[in-house]
Formats: C-alpha cells, sequence, structure tokens
C-alpha cells in the first residue's frame, strides 16, 4: 500500500500505478528533492516541531540515500508512484520514525513545485553558460575572418554585399536576447514555494525564509495557491529555450546551405559530419539538420505545456504532473544544440575565395548606383528606373557585369554619370560605406565588436 493510503481498503491495479506514476520523470530532480527535505528538516528542527536528534538522523539519512542514488545502488520501485514518496519509503526503512517526521508541515503538491523551481535555476544556468561559449566561438570567428566579404541576401536571392564578422553578428545578437530570456525564467524560478503545504499553507511555525536562504532562493511565494498551482516559470523556461533553438535552427540551416557544392562558403570538420552507406563521396551536415530539427520537438515542448495549464482550476491538479518532462527535455536538447553548435563553428574553415567569388554575382552594386544618382540631385524613384535598364542591359549583354559596361553605358542611362562612377562597383568599398551604427562597414563592425566583447564581460558576471 501507499504511503497515502490511511483511507483506502485496496491498492490501485498494476496499470493505473504506472498509468499514475511520475517516477520515471521525476526521478531525475532526486538532488533536489533531498536538499529541500534537508533544508525543510532543519528549519522543523529551530522551530522546534521536531527534535535536534531527528533533524540529524534525517539529514545523515537523506545523505545515505544519494550516495546510494548517484553510486547506482539505489533501488526505485514504480509502487512508489513519485521520487518523493521514493525517498521518504528508504527514509523510513533507514531511520524509522524520525524518517515519518520529516513531511510535517508540508505536502507532496509544495514539495514537488520546490523541486522544480530548484532545477529550473540551475538549467536555467547550465544554458546560460552554454550560450555564452557559443556567442564566444561566433566572435572569435568574426574576428578571425574580420576583412572576408560574402553576399548579403533577402529572399534568399543576392541583395548587397556584407562582411562575414557582420554576419555572424546578427547570430550573436540573437543569441544575447535568448541569453536575457534564460536570465528572466532564472529569476521567476527563483522563489520558495515550500511552506504553502498543500494549497492554504500549515498551522506549524514555519520560518518559510529560513529555507528559502538554504535553498538558494531570493524570496518566498506570496500566496500559497499560486504557489502550489503555478508553472509559469517553467513556461518562461520552455519558452526560452524554444526561442534560441528557432535561432540556432536558422544558423544550422545557413551551415547546411553554406556547405553544400553549390555554395562552398565553408567545410565542416570531419567531427561534425558523416558519410552515406552507399555514396562514398558524400560528407553530409547531419549535425546541423539535427540542431534543425530538434527545434520542432521544443516547440512542442512549450505547447504541450501551454496546453496542460490551460483552464486549470486553483490549486493542485494531477495534470501538473505533465510540467516536467517537456519542460526537462527542452532544457536538455538546447544544452545539447549549444554544445553541438559551438563545436562547429568552432571547427569548421571558411572559404573566403568562394564567398568573395560569389559578391561578383547578381549586382550587388545596384543601390549605391542609384545613391550615387541621388546624391548627385536625381530623385531616388528615377535613379531606382535608370539602375534598372542598366541591369536589364547587362542581360541582355548575356549576363555581363557592371564593371563591363563602358562610361559611354552608363551616360546613355543618365548623364549624371561621371568617370567615378567606376569606384561605386568596388564591393569592399560599397560594404565599407555602410558606416551608420550597426551597419556592415568595417569601422561599424569594430563599434559593434566593442560592444558585443563588453555584452559578454556583463552577462558572464551574471553566472
Amino acid at each position: 500500500m501507499a504511503l497515502w493510503s490511511g483511507r483506502f481498503t485496496e491498492n490501485v491495479s498494476e496499470f493505473t500505478q504506472r498509468f499514475g506514476a511520475s517516477l520515471p520523470v521525476d526521478k531525475q530532480l532526486y538532488a533536489q528533492d533531498i536538499a529541500g527535505s534537508k533544508a525543510h528538516a532543519r528549519m522543523l528542527g529551530e522551530q522546534g516541531v521536531i527534535s535536534k536528534e531527528d533533524v540529524a538522523a534525517i539529514r545523515d539519512g537523506l545523505d545515505r540515500i544519494q550516495e546510494r542514488i548517484e553510486a547506482g545502488e539505489f533501488e526505485f520501485d514504480i509502487n512508489d508512484e513519485d521520487i518523493h514518496m521514493s525517498i521518504e519509503k528508504a527514509l523510513i526503512a533507514d531511520i524509522g520514525d524520525a524518517g515519518a517526521r520529516l513531511h510535517t508541515g508540508r505536502s507532496r503538491n509544495d514539495q514537488v513545485v520546490t523541486d522544480t523551481h530548484l532545477y529550473a535555476k540551475q538549467r536555467c544556468t547550465d544554458l546560460m553558460q552554454a550560450n555564452l561559449a557559443l556567442r564566444q566561438a561566433l566572435v572569435d570567428l568574426a574576428k578571425e575572418h574580420f576583412d572576408v566579404i560574402l553576399p548579403g541576401y533577402t529572399h534568399m536571392q543576392h541583395a548587397q554585399p556584407v562582411f562575414l564578422s557582420h554576419h555572424l553578428l546578427a547570430y550573436v545578437w540573437m543569441l544575447s536576447r535568448d541569453f536575457k530570456r534564460l536570465a528572466a525564467a532564472r529569476e521567476a524560478a527563483d522563489v520558495n514555494p515550500l511552506g504553502s503545504a498543500a494549497l492554504a499553507g500549515t498551522t506549524y511555525p514555519l520560518d518559510r525564509r529560513m529555507t528559502a536562504e538554504e535553498l538558494g532562493f531570493s524570496g518566498v511565494t506570496a500566496n500559497s495557491l499560486d504557489a502550489v498551482s503555478d508553472r509559469d516559470f517553467l513556461l518562461d523556461l520552455s519558452y526560452a529555450c524554444s526561442v534560441s533553438c528557432v535561432h540556432l535552427s536558422r544558423l544550422a540551416e545557413e551551415i547546411v546551405l553554406w556547405s553544400t557544392a553549390e555554395f562552398g562558403f565553408i567545410t565542416l570538420s570531419d567531427a561534425f559530419s558523416t558519410g552515406s552507406s552507399i555514396m562514398p563521396q558524400k560528407k553530409n551536415p547531419d549535425f546541423a539538420e539535427l540542431i534543425r530539427g530538434k527545434t520542432g520537438r521544443v516547440v512542442g515542448d512549450l505547447v504541450a505545456l501551454l496546453v496542460t495549464l490551460k483552464a486549470l482550476p486553483l490549486a493542485y491538479n494531477k495534470d501538473l504532473q505533465e510540467d516536467k518532462e517537456g519542460a526537462i527535455d527542452a532544457a536538455r536538447t538546447l544544452e545539447d544544440c549549444y554544445t553541438c553548435m559551438t563545436g562547429m563553428v568552432s571547427s569548421m574553415t571558411v572559404n573566403a575565395q568562394a564567398m568573395e567569388q560569389q559578391v561578383g554575382k547578381g549586382y550587388l552594386a545596384a543601390t549605391d548606383i542609384a545613391d550615387y544618382l541621388v546624391k548627385k540631385g536625381l530623385p531616388f524613384r528615377r535613379a531606382h528606373e535608370v539602375v534598372g535598364h542598366l541591369v536589364l542591359l547587362c542581360e541582355q549583354r548575356g549576363g555581363c557585369r557592371f564593371e563591363d559596361l563602358s562610361l559611354y553605358d552608363f551616360k546613355n542611362e543618365c548623364d549624371l554619370f561621371e568617370p567615378d562612377i567606376v569606384d561605386q562597383l568596388d564591393m569592399r568599398f560599397i560594404a565599407d560605406a555602410r558606416l551608420t551604427e550597426g551597419g556592415t562597414g568595417r569601422s561599424a563592425i569594430r563599434e559593434q565588436l566593442k560592444l558585443v566583447e563588453e555584452t559578454l564581460v556583463e552577462d558572464g558576471r551574471r553566472i
């Protein structure tokens, strides 16, 4: 019979026991459960609710259980239903009545959500560290290839030339925002629900501030009903993971494209590639594809939790047992994706010549030629039309480049063109001319790099 079975005359069936058990998932929270129990026991002792001898026995017994779990010597029994009952049963078997006093003044409702708060806080910190490592890898790559130029794209068509360093830093800023979301999720989890009991608090003189301090929480929850039913902090974590995975999927997609024969912009390390069982020549970007694919799973974890919480009445409901598996999966998946992406970025080879060859295709100087005319007094819409005619002329001549046109060809479209138009056709000059704050000009990128590195230092201090 279960530890809660006093008013029952028979046990649940084998199927319903298995169906209702959360142990296969929440046994991953054993360390948090033991920490919460040790803090609760110490507080009960300080408040005179249980004896100091019981406190010592409980804390020593919990230490032994943790050692057994971490040594792989603890046998989890599905009949225990959840990690809390599993540990409590083992504690009572070890130290007797003192173990049975541990649950004084608490419920599994506040116990499980305390475990989950502790878990979420730690996972947010882990993810913030992994996020920083990936951002640093991208910054290092940007600095290494600072002067490399490549086509910038819109609609997957050549648009304007940009520096590779600028392109890579765009992902750094995405990840910087992800870091803030993870930090916000950690802050949301940084509050102690222990002492809320089942839903209404307890008549025992609990010192919730004491357990909060021992467990490293910055404060306590203000409402017991909200405390045992709140999973917003897990939504925050799952959302942060989902958005970051979406960002990683965008980078992964570019890695997949850039590593193709059609692009040839990068070569992936063998450590982050796989072969084909039938085609000996293949070198597949499987790990980038996996990062792209796992994004759907993490987004699914978020949606599942949102739907689980929808329309739940106060306070605790068994539906909330479904809160942990998706959040645990989302955090683990994102951490793995961060680690994999960091390895790929750090080890791939940039083929600068292939990038720069592509800059010469697609009439990337078109906007700058129009700007040239605008600066000489021509309205932009008229300048746009003139350059459109020049593009058409190039296509009619078999796809020649602007550089292949004569000054006569330019003047034939608009007499404002002068010999200095040749200077406007150099791709590096065009990219470097974008000096506005946040632009792709190298002087602007240098300022951006300073800001990025300052942000990395500041974020590092927050971990």
